[in-house]
């Protein structure tokens, strides 16, 4: 019956084939079983008429010209296929193969799509068979990363995610201030940024040269959505309690027109983490103009305005008093929860971009975008007080325990005591949660300014601030234009041609937020009087009005610029057995700062600096190796320059223009060789991989006790400082990141699947680099710069922190034929470390300030048990999903849920820093040596059981 369907099918479809002397492309669509699947839409993009597979699966397009394409395969229940394919001049019809559509554990899940050619696994047919291989799905040891691992902050091969391209309709959306993308531009808008173009790690892409960290890709194109409505409900206990959607999708109308819009909100009054909130909002309207089959323009507009609160890092005593939901950033006023820590944005997004078919073989993309707006983030602050954070280490018990027991101190309820009594006080209130012990007590906060007495500042008369609130604020413009070239030679060759220009400008200051009950604030420095004798101490010298109130701009203001040019041409061909992808890189930038605020103690504080040039070049390639039709060899390389982000060139800029000495720009040599299986039955990628980098330099700032500064002035009066805010540099930082990935899917029976993980990486220092600090305490130094030399940091050998550098994923899917389907996953992390702080691993730590020499009886022993790595406790978790889904007539209605963490692990820690405020061996062994100690790392910990189900409806 089925063999009669396809005659009656083909010779049906043959005459408009002949008739009109175009090209026919057609496929067959079948599961994991061989069996047909039927009624899946495909989308020709660019065409304004999806199709359906008929019963046996058979799906066609008719009256094609030459020239390259892109379909969308989906089916509710069965992962969406992107798959691309070339029609060349004289070619009647054009034979896709039999694609397999594998059954979906979610809507999320994404596989790897494979075109079996039809013949012999020995026989010709390369390109086709490997379409699935070098298109953008992600594999299997891909998709497990990113779903169930990157939940706890794995990060594939170690690598920063500031080395990769994330682009949305042909831009880059990577701020050039510190090569993060903040998805929260488009935070809510999961149904129109799904199902991206990956190429994954340092392979080549079609649509950018990328770094070493994968190219994400995404159009947003109106016409590419689903007809009709789809409404959303999401409910969690994670950092949001609530979401809901809804999206319109107009389709293709006769005229060239489609219209999508879509509007989502994601809320909580309280997240997972005490004292946090979320509110946020996304909106989207894509608007879609098709002229001809050659020429489409389209306008995306996205919106996603947000306000949140953060949760602080922890040192393990605050944690062991108060557990892992613990958050130090916020307290009770008026009965009602308050946190200092809240930021804010909206940074609207406008985009305009072309797509033409230029020839049979030609097309052009070209996009223009522009971006502006305004993102704070507040924090309370404060002059000539103490920090009233509850979790400073004066607050704590342990500071009243290391006093000597029968001491005179202020206790924690501001009464005077002895230390013994004051530690007991404090334990107490910490184990019981006693809010004005354990959180911010703002009620104090705005009695201690309004008890200021009125006085008369540089002309105005009214109450001070000792404590305020501030916003610092990033005010960017971005404007953005590529363009996105291909040229077809032939069926098996194409050529692609990506140029690249973006104009970056970020007004960066802080601003007044609440003055909490006082008049105003002084914009000077606290500390000036101490650490600056005689000099003015103004943040802004020369300004008519010292006194700041709410909304203007004190401490810092300036402005980076950023201009940045790429080209980047590529080759794709076929040879034999060989599938080759060959991509190049040229750019060139050039940045600068503009001081507007005159600092008093740096010349170069205010007005427009130095430009600083930039060239950057690279090479990508991969070769594909077909052993036959389901075994593949694939090896990725990749040698290319990458130009330092402005905030690792300006090392603070927010006073003065001082670059990082001897900046270079980073080199990454990245090698990886693959053995890949793809059959109905088993999906397997075996990687071995090596990244070496070079030249980084890397900036950090913290609060440091016990470094020697000296700074003199320009009467060559010297000041001799203890105590400091640095900004530490590490300049010609070379890493090394190697290891082996597996990922595999086996298919038990048809409707039972394993499927695992294993990621074994080494990720250390190969160098010991050059270190320098700087300090606004210390101003200029006797060498005349802003920053001085520390000398080596010995830190080679030493782990890379971030990421465990093991995880091991074992788990099961059950997809029943019904619609419905269940999995559960085992999840491993070891070998996690905190990156090692540079400066108490110079000689400098070791050093005795007066003698210059090493401190009596200290020993390599005694080092080197003092400076271990900070190794992070192994842990593993359980996860657990489920589903249905129904199709009723023209509706469709899908509920998920999915449970992380199901033991409640609140034993991991996902992250931290050592602080650093002991600079000298004597000190910190000290304090390393105490029950608690008073400087000890900060964490951040996993937040334990979490849940999310979701609720789709498609009407």
């Amino acid at each position: 019956m089925i063999k009669k369907l396809s005659l009656v099918s083909l010779f049906t479809l043959l005459p408009a084939s002949f008739y009109f002397a175009q090209t026919t492309v057609f496929a067959y669509l079948k599961d994991a079983d061989g069996k047909a699947i039927e009624k899946a839409g495909v989308n020709l993009k660019g065409n304004e008429n999806d199709v359906t597979a008929d019963k046996i699966g058979y799906f066609q397009f008719v009256d094609l010209q030459p020239g390259h394409y892109q379909i969308v395969i989906a089916k509710p229940n069965y992962e969406t296929k992107v798959m691309e394919f070339d029609v060349v001049s004289d070619e009647k019809r054009k034979d896709l193969g039999s694609i397999t559509l594998y059954s979906a554990l979610t809507n999320a899940d994404q596989g790897l799509a494979i075109i079996d050619s039809g013949s012999d696994d020995e026989g010709g047919g390369s390109q086709s068979s490997t379409v699935g291989l070098l298109q953008s799905s992600q594999d299997v040891f891909s998709r497990i990363a990113a779903f169930d691992l990157g939940f706890y902050w794995f990060r594939p091969r170690g690598i920063d995610g500031r080395s990769g391209e994330t682009m949305l309709n042909g831009v880059s959306m990577v701020k050039s201030d510190n090569g993060n993308v903040d998805f929260g531009n488009w935070g809510g808008l999961n149904e129109i940024t799904r199902y991206p173009e990956i190429s994954a790690n340092h392979s080549p892409s079609e649509y950018a040269f990328g770094g070493n960290s994968s190219v994400i890709y995404k159009n947003t194109k109106a016409s590419e959505y689903r007809k009709g409505f789809q409404f959303t409900q999401s409910l969690t206990n994670r950092n949001y309690r609530n979401r809901t959607s809804l999206r319109y999708t107009s389709g293709m109308s006769k005229k060239g027109w489609a219209f999508t819009v879509m509007g989502a909100r994601r809320w909580a009054e309280e997240g997972i983490q005490e004292g946090t909130f979320y509110d946020a909002y996304g909106a989207y309207v894509g608007i879609e103009k098709k002229f001809s089959d050659k020429h489409t323009i389209t306008f995306n507009a996205i919106g996603a305005p947000y306000r949140r609160s953060t949760a602080s890092p922890s040192t393990q005593e605050v944690y062991d008093y108060r557990g892992v939901h613990y958050n130090s950033y916020w307290g009770y006023q008026d009965g009602k929860q308050r946190s200092e820590r809240v930021r804010k944005g909206f940074q609207p997004l406008f985009q305009l971009q072309d797509f033409w078919k230029i020839n049979k073989k030609s097309s052009l993309w070209t996009s223009v975008s522009y971006q502006f707006g305004k993102d704070k983030g507040s924090r309370l602050d404060w002059q000539n007080v103490q920090n009233p954070s509850p979790t400073y280490y004066r607050n704590l018990p342990s500071y009243y325990d290391s006093l000597d027991p029968n001491a005179s101190v202020l206790g924690p309820n501001g009464v005077t005591t002895t230390s013994q009594d004051a530690y007991q006080t404090s334990l107490a209130g910490w184990q019981s949660g006693d809010p004005n012990v354990t959180q911010l007590n703002w009620d104090r906060l705005y009695r201690r300014n309004m008890q200021q007495p009125v006085g008369n500042y540089y002309g105005q008369t009214g109450k001070r601030a000792l404590y305020y609130l501030v916003n610092d604020v990033s005010d960017d413009k971005i404007w953005n234009a590529a363009t996105h070239f291909i040229h077809n030679f032939n069926d098996t060759t194409k050529f692609l041609l990506n140029v690249s220009y973006q104009n970056y400008r970020s007004e960066q200051y802080r601003e007044v937020n609440d003055l909490l009950g006082a008049d105003f604030v002084l914009n000077k420095d606290p500390f000036a009087a101490t650490n600056q004798p005689g000099k003015s101490g103004l943040y802004n010298e020369g300004e008519q009005n010292v006194t700041k109130k709410v909304g203007d701009k004190m401490t810092y203001d300036y402005i980076f610029r950023r201009q940045e040019v790429k080209v980047n041409p590529g080759l794709k061909f076929s040879t034999g057995k060989f599938d080759v992808f060959i991509s190049a890189t040229a750019g060139y930038s050039t940045s600068s700062r503009e001081g507007l605020f005159n600092h008093y103690l740096y010349k170069d504080s205010q007005g427009k600096g130095a430009d600083y040039n930039f060239w950057n070049f690279g090479m990508k390639g991969q070769a594909v190796y077909k052993v036959n039709g389901r075994n593949f060899i694939v090896y990725n390389g990749a040698y290319y320059s990458q130009a330092p982000f402005l905030e690792d060139l300006f090392i603070n800029p927010r006073v003065n223009g001082s670059t990082a000495p001897n900046i270079k720009n980073m080199v990454v040599n990245a090698n990886d060789l693959s053995y890949v299986i793809s059959t109905p039955f088993l999906k397997m990628r075996l990687t071995g991989y090596l990244v070496d980098t070079s030249n980084e330099t890397t900036v950090q700032r913290f609060f440091a006790d016990g470094i020697p500064l000296e700074s003199i002035d320009a009467d060559g009066n010297q000041t001799n400082v203890q105590s400091a805010f640095v900004t530490q540099v590490m300049t010609d930082v070379k890493k090394r990141n190697m290891g082996v990935e597996l990922g595999f899917d086996v298919k038990v029976i048809p409707t039972l699947s394993l499927q695992g993980l294993a990621s074994y990486g080494q990720y250390t220092y190969k160098n010991d680099p050059m270190t320098y600090f700087a300090s606004d305490a210390a101003g200029v130094f006797a060498n005349g710069l802003s920053y001085t030399s520390v000398g080596k940091s010995y830190i080679k050998n030493y782990r890379q922190g971030g990421t465990p550098q093991q995880a091991f994923s074992l788990g099961f899917r059950y997809n029943n034929p019904k619609y419905w389907w269940v999995g559960a996953n085992w999840n491993y992390f070891d070998d996690n470390y905190l990156d090692p702080s540079s400066l108490i691993r110079t000689e400098s730590f070791v050093q005795n300030s007066t003698t210059s020499t090493p401190y009596y009886g200290l020993t390599e022993s005694d080092l080197r048990r003092v400076l271990q790595p900070n190794k992070l406790p192994s842990s593993f978790f359980f996860n657990a999903n489920a589903g249905k889904s129904w199709v009723i007539g023209k509706y469709y209605v899908l509920i998920s849920a999915s449970v992380n963490n199901i033991l409640d692990n609140k034993r991991y820690i996902t992250g931290g820093f050592e602080q650093t405020r002991n600079a000298k061996y004597p000190t910190f062994s000290q304090d390393l040596d105490r029950e608690s100690s008073l400087f000890a790392p900060k964490y951040w910990y996993t937040q334990g059981r979490s849940y999310f189900v979701n609720l789709q409806f498609r009407f």
